[in-house]
This record gives structure tokens, sequence and C-alpha cells, in this order.
């Protein structure tokens, strides 16, 4: 027996005591275990109110039964849905009497993958179910549900379909070299090339804004002691998550906030003033703060402007390359007069006011590429981002060998590996190894 032939279970709701529980089981078992259970199969998609019985006879629980017969059910298969009383102990107990009846424990995502696997969604649709389940914006729980309701997989399967429709067309012109008509020296070949690579780079620049509402931004605030960084903190997140006092070393460690950037997640990290220090918590907070530079897309340098001695040249020498820095000048509350307007990714700010944070907000998004129209975007991962590089990439070549030779079996072999590229994204061309390693990180009610 596969493993696609067993009946899998698990508890569908998370860990805890709550007022509802599910037992969610798929397989071709369904209906033997609905009549040792509660003693019948309950008609397809009405609920059924019975008792989920023991071996001995004894009520473990009351509740209602939902029944979803093949192929009309999420996964494919048989599907029965039991859902009971909330409490961990009630709800094991129905999961192992459905165990004891032949099932067996569901692995984590088993349920999507079987969706997966009996053509009921692609792995697009598969992924944005999980994307929605974890979505911690708005925006980006409205992108995974676009996701899911098909739009990335209906823009993939239209490039793939020009895509086709190109490689006939040059196939064609190889097949029958003899012809009068020597298609491929036409110019229509490299601009229908074209046109499906700015297709391609359509698609590219949408799902890198997918996946920054998916994945969000990870954003490092560092500085100076006293210069204002826990006070930004809190401007930023909208409430007081850091303590503020006037004495220097204040934060020790690495403070973490999540905040949501006009729809796009943001991880900020407060990190302690990086100075020279005989303290030893405050220098481990130092080494910690140093840390978290490492891993941030965003560096946020904070200067006391109203500070005219503070030099932050040295900290903006530590930023790591890979990341952006943007540079706010903090405190300007504090200085006379109309300020003058600051330098590329330099920022004058009040934390204390508000003064110049949309300015700030607007950097911010602007650094990691995020577009003003990102509330239309779909979810998107980042494998999702480097199946279309890839593809963008094998068509450049395709382009570049036609012009250089042209040689049409080089553009056709560079647009095949361009499909199938694309055909890694709805898990068409995907090993398996690679669909278990997407699945296993799923829940394992999903």
């Amino acid at each position: 027996m596969s493993a696609r032939d067993e009946t899998i279970c698990a508890v569908a709701t998370p860990p805890g005591a709550g007022g509802l529980g599910i037992v969610r089981v798929s397989g071709p078992l369904v209906p033997d275990i609905s009549i040792a259970l509660f003693g019948r199969v309950p008609a397809p998609r009405y609920a059924l109110l019975a008792d989920f019985r023991a071996a001995d006879g004894e009520v473990i629980d009351s509740g209602i039964a939902l029944y979803f017969p093949a192929p009309h059910s999420f996964t494919g298969e048989h599907v029965l849905e039991l859902l009971g009383h909330g409490g961990s102990h009630v709800l094991n107990r129905v999961q192992q009497r459905v165990l004891e009846l032949g099932a067996r424990r569901a692995q984590p995502g088993e349920f999507s993958r079987r969706a997966f696997l009996n053509d009921k969604l692609d792995l697009i649709q598969a992924e944005a179910i999980a994307d929605l389940i974890d979505s911690a914006t708005d925006a980006a729980a409205r992108a995974a549900q676009r996701s899911l309701q098909g739009e990335l997989s209906r823009r993939v399967h239209g490039l793939q379909e020009a895509l086709t429709s190109l490689r006939v067309f040059v196939e064609a012109a190889i097949d029958f070299p003899d012809e009068e008509i020597d298609f491929l020296a036409e110019s229509d070949v490299n601009e229908r090339t074209e046109a499906v690579r700015d297709q391609v780079d359509g698609l590219l620049a949408e799902a890198r804004q997918g996946r920054l509402l998916r994945d969000g931004i990870v954003l490092a605030i560092t500085g100076r002691p006293n210069a204002g960084k826990s006070s930004l903190l809190n401007a930023l997140s909208g409430q007081d998550s850091a303590i503020v006092t006037e004495i220097p070393g204040t934060t020790r460690d690495v403070l973490r906030e999540q905040i949501d950037l006009d729809g796009i997640p943001v991880h900020v990290a407060d990190t302690a003033g990086i100075r020279d220090t005989s303290d030893r918590i405050e220098a481990e907070g130092v080494r910690r703060a140093r840390q978290a530079l490492e891993s941030a897309d965003i560096v946020l340098l904070v200067e006391d402007a109203s500070d005219p001695g503070a030099d932050a040249a040295g900290l903006a020498a530590e930023v790591p390359a890979n990341a952006q820095l943007i540079r706010a000048r903090n405190k300007i509350d504090l200085l006379p007069g109309n300020h003058s307007p600051q330098g590329p990714g330099t920022v004058l700010i009040s934390a204390k006011t508000g003064q110049g944070m949309d300015d700030l907000r607007s950097l911010i998004r602007q650094a990691v590429g995020a577009s003003d129209h990102a509330e239309g975007s779909f979810s998107a991962r980042q494998r999702h981002v480097d199946a279309l590089k890839s593809a963008r990439a094998h068509v450049d070549r395709g382009l570049v060998e036609m012009t250089r030779s042209g040689s049409g079996e080089l553009l056709a072999e560079e647009l095949r590996l361009a499909q199938t590229a694309l055909g890694e994204i709805t898990g068409e061309m995907l090993p398996d190894d690679l669909l278990g390693k997407i699945f296993s990180s799923f829940c394992i009610g999903k």
C-alpha cells in the first residue's frame, strides 16, 4: 500500500482548551471509520449530530460529523470532519479511536499535499493556504487570498502559453528549413521573444511585491547611546515597547517588535547603543547589537541632530554590505528655525513629536523597492521569485544566441528551459524531495 492509499488523521485546531475542536480524517477508510465511530455514514455535506464512541461503546464526545465523499472534497478523497469540544484530552481520545480503526497520524501539510497530488489545487494555491494562516497584516492576508483563488497561477499559466506559442513558431521554422520564407530571419521572432521577456519582467516585479507582503523585512535600529533609538521604536510601533530615559545605555538587549508598515510586515530590532564600555552587561548588549545588524535588510542609523559633536560615521561603516542604510537625524524638535533638506537616504525626524515620521516610512518602503500598489499584489515566495529570475535569464540567453548566431535551435532550447523554470512554480516540474520540504512547513492538520 502506498502512502496515498492510507487513511490519515489529525487534530486540525490549535493546541489548548477551547469551545470547539476539529479532528480531520481523509482516505479510503472514512466510511468504515464513520460506521464504527457513530453507527452510520453521514449524508454528503450535511451536518450530523452524533455521539463519538470508544470500542466498548463509551461516549467519548458528542458533536457534529461532516462527510465529503471523493472526489468532491478538499483532498479529493473521502473526508470526515469531527467537530467536538475543544479540550485537548477529548480531541486526543477521538483521534486515538480513529487511529485504532485503521488510520495513521498525518504528516505536516499532508492534507494539502494530497489535494495537490489529486489535482484539487496547484502548488501555488497550496502554499497560499499556509501563507493565509501565517499572514501578519491585512494586506498580506488579502494577497494570500488572491493567490489561493488562482491569481498567480493564472499569470504563470498565461506566460507558459506565450512561451509555448513562441516555441511552436521557432521549432516549425527549424523543422522546415527549405521553405522559401526564412521565419527566423524575420524581426518578428526577436519582437515576440522580447514581448515574452517583458511579460516575465512584469510578473517578476509583482512577485517581489508579493514576497515582501508575505515575508516582510527586518529593520535594525542602531546608533550611539541616547540618540533616541527606543523612542523611535515606540513611535514606529505606536506603543511603549521600549523603556525610554535620559540615561545613556538604558537598552541592554535587542528588543524586537513587529509593525505593519502600509501592509508590509516589518520586524524591528531595537539594539543597544554602540560604544566602548567596561560594563560587562552593556558590552554584551553591544555585541548582540552588532549581530542584529548582520541579519537586517535595512539598518536605520539614528543620529542626534541636536548634538553637533555626535559622530555616526564610524557606525555607518559597520553596516553590512547586503543591508540598505537609512540615516535618521532625530530630535529636530530641539533645533531652532527651519531645517534644510537632507541628502539621499537621510531624513530629519522627531520621534517625540512625530515630525518627519511619514518621510521615514516612505524611505523605508523605497529602500526595499515596495510599490505604492502593493495592495493589488498576490502572495509569493522567494522560490517563485528565483524561478522567474531563472526563466528571464533563459529568455535573455536565447535572444543573445539568436542575435549572435541566428541559431533557432539554441533559442528553442533556452525557451524550453524557461518553461521548465515556470513549471517549478506551479509544481509541474518539481522533484518529490523538494515537494516534501515545502509541505513539511505546513500545519499538521492542513
